[in-house]
């Protein structure tokens, strides 16, 4: 294949074009900043061509060194836990998260699984026999759920949790205990005798049918047992816990039922009971004392009359707990059930992972399909399956993106002449952005940051889009590589012309993703640090191994290849050479809108003998008028690129020629030179645009006061799912959160009980805590303690004043009387330890309601070990633990009467219950409410925190907002500082960060529109709108920059250079964003899909209509400007010699042509390509073709190849 000639081969008649004009550099401050980025502009030639010189090494090493990251992803992690994923990093909701496991381990005490029945017709009455049938129904086959695993058979009464189990030095009645003690399930079932049928655990005794709790009367019980065993203090224990007949003394649902017992109040009478009068503040479960389960437990969407009683409610809730992972492994540890199968916690998880997907799936299917009444189940694993789906990666989605953009990155760049096209580079363009992706993500996974949702469902696609913009922008401006320019400098050029633009992008885009990883949500952390490595990985693909790329091409373009099938000659080898304009001499050239345009039209012959194609090139010269230009004629230019010289016609002296369809001849630059930007820059349209924006950004104002605050787990999880109904129902009727005043170590428990109570009382204050029923004592550990110490206070002061306990014995006192006694004679000296002087002088609780010091933390030793069911309901969970101690009242030696105090508390919480908390608003009130009452309380030496789910993933609301405006400032003044630093033009770059903040308002605006809802998420994309807006804006920024004329003009010309690759990388873009359009996750389309598309559109109409308006009103001054020599003659040269051209033209021109160019366009016209069409020419040239000089060879400025066979 024939080389392009050098300049010596040219006909000798030719005249060589001399060195256009020298740019003169504008005085003043202008120096530094244009000589800084000739520099960088330097370093980049060099770059690009040593790219060219080596393109097969860098392309290898490239690929290598991208796949070899790539192999990173094989260690990725992917983050579920909704603590470590939302949990703000170094916070303080992080610092006594921290310190409550370090006191109590990892997990919580239970997990938690839900029934939620409504009707399926709105606003239908619940509160019926008939709705409690079908509720009893579902619990009833949710709780008989049996998995089997590991050879064994799990069911709910093997797994679930259950409160304050005693100790019984009996054997056979501890067995029969451990058999029968009840789950804790909080259900409006338990305010009815059918509440015992949940209850599967059962118990046999000699002569009695099974016991159970639909048949099980303890006081009965007791009664039989009494004379075989002692069970005095159990009797205690159950009256204190207000057993009483437990189950059977309630009303039965259907009176009629067989089994209903004897018992029930309306046994005899078989009259069903009035529900909503049962219900009425609450239900019991076997313990009336410590288990009262209140309404807003158990019903929802209540209504009362005006003296406050239940009329009705609209749904009702079932909770089932189930013991933790590690409490499972341990209540089994050791067990002969277990002792085969090598127990470990992890297979504990696992069995109740099982269970609870079996207890979702039974209890939806529970009820038919045509039910009044419909089954909301969910559990926790429920809850992390979701997570897990979220976070799993979409291989269709992610193929289906990828295939998109490479069908419209290979379309986009196919071109109709062959030499011209680009579509195997941009096949290649998106593969290589793809590896480069998966580099990036490599790296993160081997620099430990752990992938989460947003890393799998969102950045692939989002990063995809990013990087191609760039690879549009180097493949538009490599093919209109300015006419001359040698083939070996080619890249070197592009990258001259280009790599600012790309560098100051791709840099302004990891520092706006590192900026956005200033939010401290460790999910959104670890995707903006994501996002940003993915940005550079793409900027090093697109500088540095894309250009080897882009050269191989090139190469194939000059050797007439086809374009994407490289192995086949191109058919139609069209090539055009444009000369550049020349220095018109020492002539005088007034500056203006002309240009003197020799075009030379070539005909290729085939010639029989020799098998060649010869092209002979006819003279032919004529002066180019101005055309018709709205701007004045600034816009005509005498080059244009090489793309838009390949449909031209002149058509002088040809039968036939091969012309492009008009389609194929329009092109988006084309677009913008003559139709856009003539459009855009009338004064009267500079007025619309600014006018429109101005009113598009006052519109954004005041949606902007429409944004609220949240993200609920019902906008992450896909809609019409069973799921999404179970949260809704819940959100909307059972917007309850179980929370916990956390007491700290670091102060005396003992001495600060006053404190304590004001603690408590503050926080009972609050408007979203749920105050306890006005028959019932505060649910704490501390009012539990002391109320115990008073009970036993009070059987001592009754067996004292009858003479049953003495200084010298307590044998004859009740069981509470003798652990009084144990306790009066205390005094916490450890040189004299009981004093039993004190048995009628002192008390266990004085006058004020305090416990005495002394016997601060060995009364609590007793009341933990005397009362495990006040423990239970207190939820202290004490830390240290106190030591287990027992009580014997017939053991009277010494050592009975020392207690062991227990160590100074470091841990321990009162529960509350928060409700009415729909709205992030609520939350945020009902957070700094908490935080003040524990700062009152920190004031007075009680150090202590609130903690729950509110306070873990909603607290990040109170500084949000804060954090947003904060991290967008600061981006926007860094983005100030890189585009000055690499435009080296402050004044540019002020008009960037505007139109990047007007954007970023407009956006923020439009989610309040949309309803779009302001969390961690929406903050971390509107601060990378930044970061992303800099792709739109500073291609224009910078063509405008480095032109030359008035604003009008230079805006125009950033305009055709521009408005190809920036619109071709905002649709790459909306494209990689087009697949998350398909998420099953709704919330993956509405805050990613819905805000990156508006980000995009409106980057699109900032950068090419409203900075080009603000550009030509408000840009700065050109830095160069072009200068011509003055001279009375425009351009001599040597006459023509036979067939030879001369260039020249008259020395006077019309006063309207200013600029005088020359320009040689060499076309050849090879057969048409199949869709070309053939138009009819003029007839054939009268010249001879021995006219031209011949003897260069014909070949000089022509194809070589072979001749087809003619017949």
């Amino acid at each position: 294949m024939a080389r392009p000639p050098p300049l010596g081969e040219l006909p000798p008649g030719y005249t060589p074009p001399a060195r256009p004009a020298t740019p003169q550099i504008l005085a003043g401050s202008l120096k530094a900043p244009l000589w800084l980025r000739a520099y960088f502009q330097g370093l980049l030639f060099s770059l690009g061509c040593g790219i060219q010189r080596h393109c097969g090494k860098v392309l290898f090493l490239g690929l290598l060194a991208f796949g070899a990251l790539a192999l990173g992803l094989r260690v990725a992690i992917i983050e579920t836990d909704l603590e470590q994923l939302w949990v703000e990093v170094g916070s303080r909701v992080s610092q006594e998260l921290e310190y409550t496991k370090e006191k109590l381990g990892e997990e919580a005490a239970y997990t938690s699984q839900m029934l939620i029945q409504t009707p399926r017709q709105e606003g239908e009455n619940v509160l019926t026999p008939e709705a409690l049938d079908l509720h009893l129904q579902a619990a009833l086959t949710a709780s008989k759920v049996q998995v089997s695993l590991y050879g064994k058979s799990w069911d709910l009464n093997k797994i679930c949790y259950k409160s304050g189990v005693p100790l019984i030095e009996n054997g056979m009645i501890e067995r029969m205990i451990e058999k029968l003690f009840p789950c804790v399930i909080l259900t409006p079932l338990d305010c009815f005798w059918e509440g015992a049928k949940l209850q599967g655990g059962s118990a046999y005794l000699p002569g009695r049918p099974d016991i159970q709790w639909t048949n099980l009367d303890p006081e009965q019980l007791l009664e039989e047992l009494g004379p075989f065993a002692s069970l005095e203090g159990f009797r205690e224990l159950l009256d204190k816990a207000q057993v009483g007949q437990a189950y059977v003394g309630r009303p039965c649902l259907h009176p009629d039922d067989l089994h209903c017992p004897p018992s029930a109040p309306n046994h005899h009478s078989r009259q069903a009971p009035n529900v909503a009068q049962e219900l009425s503040g609450g239900c019991h479960g076997f313990s009336h004392k410590f288990m009262h389960w209140q309404e807003e437990l158990l019903l929802g969407g209540m209504a009362r009359d005006p003296q406050g009683q239940l009329l009705r409610a609209e749904a009702l809730q079932s909770t089932f707990l189930l013991m933790s992972p590690r409490q499972l492994y341990e209540h089994f540890r050791g067990d002969y059930q277990t002792h085969d199968i090598g127990w470990s916690e992890e297979q504990a998880g696992t069995v109740l992972q099982a269970w609870q997907r079996r207890f979702v799936q039974l209890a939806q299917e529970a009820l038919p399909e045509n039910a009044s009444q419909q089954i909301h189940a969910f559990s926790s694993t429920t809850l992390d399956d979701i997570l897990h789906a979220f976070s799993e990666v979409s291989a269709a989605r992610v193929v289906g993106g990828y295939l998109l953009m490479l069908a419209y990155a290979c379309v986009t760049m196919l071109r109709w002449d062959c030499a011209q096209s680009q579509g195997a580079v941009g096949l290649a363009g998106v593969l290589l952005v793809a590896l480069a992706v998966a580099s990036g993500l490599g790296l993160c996974a081997l620099l430990g940051i752990a992938f989460n949702a947003a890393t799998t469902q969102v950045l692939p696609f989002l990063a995809l889009g990013i990087g191609v913009d760039d690879i549009f922008l180097l493949a538009h401006a490599f093919t209109e590589a300015p006419p001359g320019t040698p083939l070996q400098e080619r890249m070197g050029e592009c990258l001259q012309r280009t790599g600012t633009s790309v560098t100051l992008t791709s840099i302004n885009n990891m520092v706006a993703f590192f900026m956005a990883a200033l939010v401290p949500i460790p999910a959104l952390r670890a995707f903006s640090l994501q996002a940003a490595i993915v940005v550079g990985c793409n900027f090093a693909a697109v500088m540095l191994v894309f250009p080897a790329v882009l050269s191989l091409d090139l190469h194939r373009r000059h050797c007439q290849r086809l374009d994407v099938l490289c192995c086949f000659s191109s058919p139609c080898s069209a090539r055009v050479i444009q000369i550049l304009p020349q220095e018109l001499g020492n002539g005088t050239v007034p500056v203006g809108i002309a240009h003197l345009t020799a075009t030379v039209q070539a005909f290729a012959h085939c010639e029989a003998s020799s098998q060649h194609v010869v092209t002979i090139l006819p003279p032919q010269a004529h002066l180019v008028p101005p055309p018709s230009d709205p701007l004045g004629s600034e816009l005509f230019s005498p080059g244009g690129s090489t793309r838009d010289l390949l449909g031209q016609e002149e058509g002088t002296g040809q039968k036939a020629a091969c012309k492009s369809l008009p389609c194929a001849r329009w092109s988006l630059a084309h677009f913008a030179r003559s139709q856009f930007a003539p459009l855009l820059l009338q004064s009267h349209t500079k007025a619309v645009v600014l006018v429109l924006f101005g009113a598009l950004l006052g519109l954004s104002l005041y949606g902007a006061t429409l944004v609220q605050d949240g993200l609920a787990l019902t906008d992450v999880v896909p809609r019409g799912t069973k799921e999404h109904a179970f949260l809704s129902a819940q959100l909307r009727y059972f917007s309850l959160y179980e929370v916990a005043l956390v007491t700290q170590g670091g102060f005396d428990y003992a001495h600060s009980q006053r404190a304590l109570f004001d603690l408590h009382q503050r926080f009972s204050s609050l408007k979203a805590v749920l105050p306890p029923p006005a028959t019932q004592a505060p649910r704490t550990w501390l009012h539990y303690y002391r109320n115990w110490l008073q009970g036993i206070q009070a059987a001592f002061d009754q067996d004292w004043a009858s003479g049953r306990i003495t200084h010298h014995s307590y044998r004859n006192g009740s069981e509470d009387g003798a652990l009084a006694y144990k306790l009066l004679v205390q005094t916490g000296d450890a040189q004299e330890p009981l004093d039993f002087s004190q048995l009628t002088t002192k008390k266990l609780v004085d006058k004020e309601g305090l416990i005495p010091p002394e016997l601060f933390y060995m009364g609590l030793t007793v009341w933990v070990s005397s009362d495990p069911l006040g423990l239970a309901a207190s939820q202290a969970n004490f830390y240290p633990p106190p030591p287990e101690w027992l009580h014997d009242k017939y053991d009277t030696t010494g050592e009975n009467l020392r207690i062991p105090a227990a160590q100074p508390l470091e841990f321990a919480q009162f529960p509350f219950l928060l409700r009415g908390l729909q709205k992030t608003a609520d939350f945020v009130e009902a957070i700094e409410g908490a935080r003040a009452a524990c700062a009152e309380a920190g004031r007075a030496g009680v150090r202590a925190y609130p903690s729950g789910s509110p306070f873990l993933f909603w607290e990040q609301y109170l500084g949000l907002r804060r954090c947003f405006l904060l991290a967008v400032c600061t981006l926007l003044l860094c983005t100030f500082l890189v585009c000055a630093l690499l435009l080296l033009n402050p004044w540019t770059a002020a008009l960037i960060v505007l139109v990047l903040a007007m954007m970023t308002v407009e956006l923020f605006g439009i989610m309040g529109f949309l309803g779009i809802k302001l969390s961690a998420i929406p903050v971390v994309i509107l601060v990378a709108s930044v970061g992303i807006g800099v792709e739109f804006t500073v291609h224009v920024a910078l063509g405008f920059l480095t032109a030359q004329g008035s604003r009008n003009l230079r805006a125009a010309r950033a305009l055709e250079r521009t408005f190809a690759p920036v619109t071709d990388g905002a649709i790459s873009t909306l494209l990689g964003l087009l697949m998350l359009a398909g998420s099953n996750f709704d919330f993956i389309v509405r805050y990613f899909f819905v805000v990156l598309t508006i980000l995009t559109l409106l980057g699109l109409l900032h950068g090419l209509v409203l900075l080009p308006v603000l550009l030509s009103i408000l840009g700065p001054p050109p830095e160069v400007v072009q200068m011509y020599k003055e001279s009375a003659e425009v351009l001599s040269s040597p006459a023509p010699q036979g067939g030879g051209l001369r260039w020249g033209v008259p020395s006077t021109l019309p006063q309207s042509f200013a600029r005088v160019t020359t320009s040689m366009t060499v076309a050849l016209h090879p057969p048409p390509l199949p869709g070309a069409y053939i138009h009819p020419a003029s007839e054939e040239p009268t010249w001879s073709p021995a006219a031209t000089p011949a003897a260069n060879g014909p070949s000089n400025l022509g194809s070589r190849g072979l001749c087809p066979a003619t017949g």
